[in-house]
This record gives structure tokens, sequence and C-alpha cells, in this order.
């Protein structure tokens, strides 16, 4: 993986504990430089939507400057951590949250409810309607976030 990453066809991100402030030595997870490379390797019947909108997320961070991280809080993860001259920002990415108990919707948020500092937190996905907010957690549709 380091010579992999060293070429720039992966990109290495690190683990960052939220509430103890510092960055874990563990658990780093990796993204394809071009998603056309995880389509070689895997081919399109094991495509999961929900991993490449985050590799596609997580690749736009980087295009807008940020220093980016996997978040962790407790047992639970946060997909980023994104550092940029106005602070921290936290993401959550799914590619739906539209289940009928609502348990994706929850899944998805406790992570981001339980940071109880008041950095910007997001939720992307790929539904459609009109700008939720969950105790100030603001819902995106992932293709309207891309473009702005």
């Amino acid at each position: 993986m380091t010579a992999l990453t060293d070429s720039f066809i992966f990109y290495r991100v690190g683990r960052y504990d939220v509430k103890g402030k510092q960055y874990l030595k563990t658990g780093d997870k990796y993204y394809a430089a071009d998603m056309g490379l995880r389509y070689n390797a895997l081919g399109t019947k094991k495509a999961d939507a929900g991993h490449i909108l985050e590799n596609i997320v997580y690749l736009e961070l980087l295009r807008r400057g940020y220093e980016v991280h996997i978040g962790k809080v407790g047992a639970a993860e946060i997909d980023f951590i994104a550092i940029g001259p106005e602070g921290e920002e936290y993401y959550q990415v799914a590619y739906t949250v539209m289940d009928a108990d609502g348990k994706t919707l929850q899944r998805e948020l406790a992570p981001l409810d339980a940071i109880s500092d008041h950095n910007p937190k997001f939720l992307l996905t790929m539904d459609h309607g009109p700008l939720v907010s969950h105790n100030g957690i603001k819902q995106l549709n992932a293709l309207d976030w891309l473009l702005k």
C-alpha cells in the first residue's frame, strides 16, 4: 500500500479521535484517486454506490483544499473531519437514508450527534427533497453539494 500511496493511486486517510483530540495509530482508510481503478479491479458487479459516493466526497474535500481525516467518537465513525481555514466541518455520507423504519438515518446521525462542539455538521445523501436539519445537522443532496 505504501507504493500505491506514494504513487498517488490511493490516498491514505488517518483516524482522529474527536473527544480525545488525538491522532490514532490504527484504522486508516484508503480512497482511490480515480474511480476507474476501482471498476478495473472489482468490475461493475461489486459496485457499492455508498462507497463510491464516499470516495467522491473525499476527493472533492481534497479539491476544495481541506485537510481530511476519518473521525472517531467512542465506537462510532465519522466519515470525514474536514479542516479548512474556517475550522472543522464534519461529514457523514450515505447513498440513501430513506428506509421505512428510519434506522439508517439514525445510524448516520448518531456519530454527529455525539460531537458536542458547534462546528458545522453535514449528512450528504443522494436523496432528493427539501433541505432538512436534524438538531443542527444539515442533510444535503450530494449532487447539490458537489455543484456548489
